[in-house]
């Protein structure tokens, strides 16, 4: 027994038991049975609500529950516990948890359909945000007094010089394991002094800028998008527009300037190093003095090479910065929107960076780059 709603279980012998409640039956009472009723293993026959001074929605859901649960029938309620009873009653407790399965031969062109549908609007909007930066940079170039050269210089040292140990260090392990891998293949051939080929070429012309765009894309790219969608969220954005600043001019341009013009320094840093890293290797296991692993370098790389890696690097950059800032800008909501379009944005600007890289690949061997 308690105090407030009340319940009783009287014993009818073989007919089954039979429950008076008595009190009020209301949300604000109930809690205090709630967990005894529920735990009630006899069997009931008789529901007796007469004793109930007051019922609402909650105390009719209980009482029919347990009428439903144990096939017994409700007594001596009075109007409005009738009328509780029909509504609450019409619910049902065989609802469905979870949602009917679609059949996969339906499922899976609908997902497919989203996907498409998600990269079109993607793509008319990143269309859009570079359309907004153009409109901007037109404005600065007219205005060259709105242009923000501290904010460029600042976004340049934490693009480019901040990145320099984590991009040196990358890169003159991929020198390491390129020669060496490299060294143990073209050693079958008796040709490991083509090692020297295989490191300045790969380096110069492919990994050196790829590399350090997917790692400007991890770093730099995140940052912008995780700034930019927490400024956004603290409504920063939405300020600075109120009193006449532009978010493009003084935000976004800033940092792509900074990513187009410190990508093709830190891939050319990148791809010495490597070779650095390679003629490390030269000299250790190949008998190839160091210098002139370096010297040699000059001789059999052509120069057509560094000019490919330079000119994909801004592309690469302008990329991951353009990814970064507008993923961050169509953060709303809530501070989980900053993580998932952090990742939306590191996850497309790799992407949109292999995809571009190979066309690259292919355009450059079309005009005798190869």
């Amino acid at each position: 027994m308690h105090e407030g709603a009340l319940y009783e279980v009287e014993d009818r012998g073989g007919e089954g038991a039979r429950l008076v409640l008595s009190g009020p039956y209301l949300v604000s009472t109930i809690g205090a049975v709630d967990q005894d009723l529920r735990g009630i293993e006899r069997e009931l026959a008789v529901i007796d609500l007469s004793g109930v001074s007051e019922i609402d929605t909650v105390g009719a859901w209980i009482a029919s529950s347990l009428a439903a649960r144990h096939g017994a029938q409700i007594t001596g309620a009075s109007e409005r516990a009738q009328r509780l009873l029909k509504a609450v009653g019409q619910l049902g407790e065989g609802a469905e948890i979870r949602p009917e399965r679609v059949p996969v031969y339906l499922r899976f062109p609908s997902e497919v359909g989203a996907i498409v549908r998600e990269l079109g609007s993607g793509f008319v909007g990143i269309v859009g945000f570079l359309g907004q930066i153009l409109v901007a940079a037109l404005g600065i170039v007219r205005h060259p007094s709105r242009f923000r050269g501290r904010a460029l210089v600042r976004q340049m040292e934490l693009v480019g010089v901040s990145s320099l140990p984590i991009i040196g260090l990358m890169s003159f392990l991929i020198g390491i394991v390129i020669a060496q891998q490299g060294a143990v293949q073209l050693a079958q051939f008796g040709a490991e002094t083509l090692t020297i080929n295989l490191v300045g070429r790969i380096t110069l012309r492919e990994l050196g800028v790829l590399m350090t765009a997917i790692m400007v894309a991890g770093r730099s790219g995140s940052a912008f998008a995780a700034q930019l969608g927490t400024m956004k969220l603290t409504e920063e954005v939405d300020a600075m527009r109120t009193i006449g600043i532009s978010p493009i001019e003084a935000l976004v341009i800033p940092r792509i300037l900074a990513a187009v013009v410190m990508m093709p320094l830190l891939g050319f840093f990148a791809s010495c190093i490597a070779i650095v890293g390679g003629a490390v290797i030269g000299d250790l296991m190949l008998g190839i003095p160091f210098f002139t692993f370096l010297s040699r370098i000059q001789e059999v790389v052509p120069l057509y090479d560094l000019y490919v890696g330079l000119a994909k690097a801004p592309v690469f950059g302008l990329i991951v910065a353009l990814t970064g800032c507008y993923q961050g800008l169509q953060v709303q909501g809530n501070s989980e929107q900053v993580g998932l379009k952090t990742t939306k944005a590191v996850v497309q600007a790799i992407f949109m960076v292999i995809v571009l890289d190979a066309f690259f690949a292919v355009f450059f061997t079309e005009i005798g780059w190869g």
